[in-house]
Parts: structure tokens; C-alpha cells; sequence
């Protein structure tokens, strides 16, 4: 009871009861209170990792292009792989293998594409 009539004549000033007051508005109530502003910030941080990841992937584009369009080989190379393009006189043969479904018997796994494999071959 003691402590009760300790804190009571605090509670009895003005300035004391409006400081309370503006804490817990701000804290729950208020549009911009201190949680939103808590998550807004963990959205921007996440915000800016990805533009820098974007803005990283934005200059390694520019240098494949650049390295497309400064080198009809490199252009040809990649036109035969992504787009499975041919000259006339050849063939090309695709080979889809399924998902592999081993639990690690067998010696050596591809690491390139997993759905198919180019094969090309001319015609004599």
C-alpha cells in the first residue's frame, strides 16, 4: 500500500499523466507508430539488398551483351545453346533425361541444364 501512495502523487501531475499518454499513442495508436516504424525500416533494409543485387545483375547483363554483339562466335555460341538454332546442313538432337532419383549410386551427375542436352551433328 505503501508504494501505491509513493506512485499516486506522480500520477496526480499533468505533465506525468500526458507524457503516458503520448507514449502509449505512439506506441499502438498513431499511424506511424514505433512498431510500423520498426517493420518500415526492416523493409527498406531488405529493400536496398535487392537493388543492389539487381543493379549487380544489370552490369553482368551489359557485359554478355557486349560480349554478344562484339564477337559473332560468342553471338553464334550462344544462339546454338539458348535457342537451339542450326545451320542448314546439320541436326540437332535433344536429349531429356528424367529427374534424377538415386540417392548418389551412380559416379558423376551433369551440372549443366537438367532438362535437356544439345547434340549437334552434321550430315555427310
Amino acid at each position: 500500500m505503501k508504494k501505491f501512495e509513493k506512485i499516486l502523487p506522480w500520477l496526480k501531475n499533468w505533465y506525468v499523466i500526458t507524457i503516458i499518454v503520448f507514449i502509449v499513442w505512439m506506441t499502438f495508436f498513431d499511424r506511424n507508430d514505433f512498431i510500423s516504424q520498426y517493420s518500415y525500416k526492416q523493409e527498406l533494409n531488405k529493400l536496398k539488398v535487392d537493388k543492389q543485387y539487381f543493379i549487380d545483375q544489370v552490369e553482368e547483363n551489359k557485359k554478355s551483351l557486349y560480349e554478344l554483339m562484339s564477337n559473332p562466335v560468342n553471338l553464334e555460341k550462344f544462339a546454338r545453346e539458348k535457342y537451339h538454332m542450326k545451320k542448314d546442313d546439320e541436326d540437332v538432337f535433344l536429349i531429356i533425361r528424367p529427374p534424377s532419383t538415386s540417392s548418389g549410386t551412380e559416379a558423376s551427375v551433369e551440372t549443366g541444364d537438367e532438362t535437356a542436352e544439345l547434340k549437334e551433328s552434321a550430315d555427310s
